[in-house]
Order: C-alpha cells, then structure tokens, then sequence
C-alpha cells in the first residue's frame, strides 16, 4: 500500500485501477480531469498520512467509473439536461412535498397510485422518508440502515423504486431519498463483520475495549438522545464500547478510515443510478470525530462532503445534495455551496415562523430574512413548516438579545406555549426528548395541531395558510409535509404502539388521512378551506416570475407584528416589478400607511385576490393574514 503522493502519480494510478475495472468513456474522462484535482487535494487533506491513502482514492475512482458505465441512458440524457440549466431547482415553479410511504400510501405501489394528485398539488419534487431495510422494530423510523440497497420487503423493491423513480420523472418530479451516512444499524453487514473482528471492517467504526477513550471523547461531546443512552458510547454485549451519537442501535462510521468513504460512495452512486435526483445528506454535523472537541461541525465533515460531491460530479453528475444540519445559524450556512451541498434545509426560518405565531411578533423572523437568508449563488433554502422530525429552537441568541429577548428563557417560553402548558395557548404539540436536569426539550406535532385547528382555536387555519405562505414566499424550495394541506391532526395512537409509544414525534406521523382527502373540495370542512387556500397559493407562485430564486430585499413596517420582504425573481433585469411580501402574525388588524409604501408607484396588484390596488390608499392587514403585492418601484 501506498501513500498519496503528487497528483500526477496518484491520477495515473487511479485511471489505470478504472481502465482495470472496465472501459472508461470519453465523457467520464473529461469529467476525471476536471474533478480529480479537486478530489485528491481532499483526499490529500484528510487521508495523506495513511499508507492505503492512494490506493483507496484510486479504486474509489474505479467504482466510480464502473457506476458511470451502468448508469442507464435516460439518466445520462437527464444529467446533460440539468447541466444545461443549472438553476433548474430555483424556479418558481418548484414544490416539494415528503411523506412516509407506509404512513402515507402503504407500499411504493401506493405511492405510485398517488401521481396523478401529485400532479394536481403541483409537486416537482419528491421526498420519500427513509425506505431502505431496517431491523424488526424501534429502528428510528428508518434512520437505522440495514442495508442501502435493499427496501424494506414491507415498502417493496429496489427494481420497484426504480420504476417509481422513471414514472415520477415522466411527471416532471425528482426523486428526493435520505443519504444516512453518518451510521447504520447494528444490524448491517459492516456493523457485523467489525464486532465479529473481521479485519476487513475492524476500522469501520469506533469500538474501545474500555471506558478509557470514551470517557476522553465524553469531555467534551453532548447527549443527542439522553431518553436513550448517556453520552456518546454504548456498550456491545460482549463489553467493548461503540460510538453511538443517537439512538443505541445506530453506529457511527469512522471515516477516519478511507476505505468507509469508499464504501459509502459506492452506496451513493448505486442509489443516483436508481434514478434519485437528490440525497438528504442526514446529520452531516456529526460525521467526523476528533478528540478534544465537540465531534460536531468540524472541518473534515466539510471536506468529507465535498470530496462526495466531486465524486458525484463524475459519475452522477445530475444528482445533488442537500444538507441536514440542525445546528446554530452561522454552522448551518457553512455546508452550503455548489461545490458541498446546493440545497439545504433552512430550520432557523421554520423554528421562527412558529416563534412569531406564538408571541405575535414577527422581529426574529424579520432579523433572520435580512440577515442570514442570503446564499451563495447556485444554491437554495428549502423552506419548510414542519418536518418528519422535532422542532428545536435553533435561533442564535446573539440575534434574540438584540431584542432584548434571553434566548434559554425564550426556549422555555416557547416549549410550554407549544405543548399547552403556557395559559390561552393555540397549540396542542407533544414535548420530545425533555431533559428535566436542563429543561432542553423540543416539540412534535402537525401543522394543524401546532397553529390551533386542533383546539378549534380562532384563526387556527389562518396560521396553517399563513405559516404556508411564507415558505412559498421566501425563495428556494418549499416543502410540504404531506397531509398539512388538508389540516391533518396529531395521531395519539402511537402511544398504543409498544415499538414507539417512547418517541412523541410519532403523534405527527400519522398515517394518511383518507377522510380529509376526500372531503378536501368541500368548504364547510378545515380540510377542504384549507386545500383550496393552499392550492390557489401554490398555484399564484408557479406563475410568479419574481418567486424565483432565492435572494429577497427586506421591507420594514412600524408594526412589530408584520414580517415584510420582497421578491425580485433569479432572472429580473431593468427596472423590473417586484413582489412585496407582508404578513401580520398577530391577533389584531393593523394599517400600514401610505407613507410606508411610498417607495412604489400607486398602483399594485393583489396575486392572490387577482385586484388592483391603490397604494395611496394604505393597506388593511387583518389577522394572521397575508399578500403577495406586485409593484413597480419609483425610479
């Protein structure tokens, strides 16, 4: 084995360990040259003094070149299609929905059934919550990996997700998978073979004979999931301890060691090739480990993903990620770039969004679109009002005393509001993973249940299309949890399940609300008041040039509880129109004056009412409401 030396002599070993592997076409040998440079310095920066650096990076470009030979036509044709339009993702016409497939349709077979009313939501984009085989029984809802190339028998096949993946695209939507790459199950082949002491996996994960390197490593990382285990090791049966960041069953790979990266890129290539156009890269805070640190955030797991990426662009050049990092604001921003991950969720937007519907102040989120929405180009937010997972409060605290506000005080606040413990709340959310030593917790639940359907509270369903409005609004991508445009409610049932009654965040994972599906044309239901709310705002974006994009203009207002901002669209040239964007999260109507909309010309346009205004006039903003207002700006 050797270690890598110059680019020049670790290129020729690579290709000549690709030709070995099997013919390596013209296309993918441009690609080679333009990326490996790239990739080796990566690997050079974080395996340079291990002797097996060059040969790994050199059958790792092999993989690559094999992936590349059997990557099927129709999705070579669709990679030169993205490459020819690069910003494909940040047009207005982008709609991502999410689902379980159990939860939602049963099996892939379902989900399949379920296009045509894709297509009639708008959808472009398609997350399906992790499917792969998973252990029998507490498996995080997936999140524990058995194996990336098998489905879970009860969802399907990988040939079934293939076809769903080509049926899709021909609906003009893009397959959305998770990546779990920070670990897998205790089941997997590799999680086996290491315990077994296969000297081929031996290096794969962290496993200690004693409590001396765990105790070390626990100076200094947090509990993830104290409900579950303390710190960050959990014990093998035969007494050796393993790195187990999250739940007890999920082990962390040790990328340390070339050879998982290897392996991990061959799990990612095989899966481009399925026809998925978009991995989640799941808790890329946490893949890289260092003693002395907090093992979150660290400058390998930056490289680690931007060495996937050059890989990626090689022999999938279609496919791209997007980042999941639920961390301060200033870290989440730090995964995002063409060259690392091009999209990536935006918590600190959802986190407060509820945070302004419960204390009907809208400053946080108004600081948060001024100052930490802008990217760089050629990547995007996907905004969203909810996901699969908890909401945790992850705005910075600097942002919140600038308000005056205590952000561990506020947290707490906004803890007890959202799980009905705070007087006169709306909501009726579940706590999830509560730390009674620190008070730390976060909170599960629907949209409809977090906004005050659920309670029959006043403007419950406002704030569901409110809360909705802005995500379509801001730029990016905006995401929907399936089932919240039709106001589904918390499922309580969970707590019956002795599988998952321990994790709360089941109560908005509900399954398919068949009832409110079918009554979603109906206007004497929330289901279809909501529906058709949603629809019309779905629909006014898709036709709104100015939602392109993802950079926005803040606009003040002397109303504390009116977020503003507007919209100039990715492709506005001149003295373009703009959409001027204002939403009232509180109780009570307010007026904004002439004076502050004297920047525009008088007459404007209301996209979602399809009205004329005169902005000499003023405008009335009621309750939990909104417009979308184009305007022309005095030159």
């Amino acid at each position: 084995m050797t270690a890598l030396t110059s680019v020049d002599v670790d290129r020729t070993a690579a290709l000549d360990a690709a030709a070995a592997a099997g013919r390596t076409d013209d296309a993918f040998l441009a690609r080679f040259d333009e990326q490996f440079p790239r990739l080796h310095d990566l690997f050079a920066r974080l395996y340079g003094e291990r002797r097996d650096g060059q040969e790994q990076l050199a059958q790792t470009i092999a993989e690559a070149s094999v992936s590349w030979n059997a990557r099927p036509l129709e999705l070579k044709v669709r990679d030169a299609r993205r490459a020819a339009d690069p910003d494909w993702f940040q047009s207005e016409r982008m709609l991502g929905g999410v689902c379980y497939v159990d939860r939602y349709a049963g099996n892939l077979a379902g989900i399949r059934d379920q296009i045509p009313y894709f297509r009639e939501l708008g959808l472009t984009y398609l997350h399906l919550m992790p499917l792969f085989d998973t252990p029998e029984g507490d498996n995080d809802g997936g999140y524990a990996v058995s194996s990336y190339r098998r489905v879970n028998p009860s969802l399907g096949t990988m040939a079934q997700l293939a076809d769903l993946a080509a049926d899709l695209r021909t609906a003009g939507i893009s397959l959305v998978l998770d990546f779990i790459f920070n670990h897998t199950s205790n089941e997997h082949e590799w999680a086996r073979a290491a315990v077994a002491g296969d000297p081929a996996f031996a290096d794969f994960y962290l496993i200690f004979d004693d409590r001396e390197m765990p105790d070390a490593y626990e100076r200094t990382t947090r509990e993830i999931f104290p409900d579950d285990h303390a710190g960050s090791f959990v014990q093998l049966d035969d007494g050796r301890w393993i790195w187990s960041t999250f739940y007890h069953y999920q082990w962390d790979l040790n990328y340390a060691n070339p050879a998982v990266f290897r392996a991990m890129a061959g799990e990612m290539l095989f899966l481009a090739n399925q026809g998925v156009e978009v991995l989640r890269m799941d808790a890329v805070a946490f893949i890289w480990k260092k003693l002395g640190t907090a093992c979150e955030s660290l400058p390998e797991a930056h490289l680690l993903l931007q060495a996937f990426n050059a890989l990626l662009a090689m022999a999938a050049p279609g496919m791209m990620f997007k980042s999941e990092a639920i961390v301060h604001p200033d870290e989440v921003v730090t995964y995002i770039s063409p060259g690392e991950c091009e999209l990536s969720y935006n918590p600190l937007q959802m986190a407060l969004t509820w945070e302004a519907l419960a204390t009907r102040d809208g400053r946080l989120l108004q600081d948060a679109l001024e100052h930490r929405h802008a990217l760089p180009e050629g990547t995007a937010w996907v905004n969203y009002v909810r996901g699969h997972d908890d909401i945790g409060w992850t705005f910075a605290d600097e942002d919140a005393a600038k308000l005056g506000i205590d952000g561990y005080a506020h947290r707490q606040f906004l803890n007890r509001f959202y799980t009905g413990r705070f007087e006169g709340t709306f909501a009726r959310g579940v706590a999830f993973q509560e730390n009674p030593a620190t008070g730390d917790a976060r909170v599960t639940g629907t949209t409809a249940s977090l906004a005050g359907v659920e309670a029959g509270a006043v403007g419950g369903e406002d704030r569901v299309v409110l809360a909705h409005a802005l995500a379509l609004s801001t730029g990016g991508i905006p995401l929907l949890y399936l089932g919240d445009e039709v106001a589904q409610l918390n499922d309580y049932s969970y707590t019956d399940d002795p599988v998952r009654r321990g994790d709360s965040r089941w109560v908005h994972r509900g399954n398919r609300p068949r009832d409110q599906y079918a009554r979603r044309d109906d206007p004497s239901s929330p289901a279809g008041r909501v529906f058709r709310r949603l629809r019309k705002l779905i629909a006014v974006r898709q036709s709104t040039p100015e939602f392109a994009g993802n950079a926005l203009i803040g606009f003040r207002t002397p109303h504390a509880s009116v977020v503003g901002f507007q919209r100039v669209g990715a492709q506005a040239q001149g003295p373009a129109t703009r959409v001027l964007v204002l939403a009232n999260v509180g109780d009570a109507a307010v007026e904004i004056d002439p004076l502050t909309l004297s920047g525009f010309e008088r007459a404007a346009t209301d996209l979602v009412r399809s009205s004329a205004i005169d902005l000499d006039d003023g405008l009335s903003l009621p309750a939990h409401s909104f417009v979308w207002l184009r305007v022309t700006p005095l030159s």
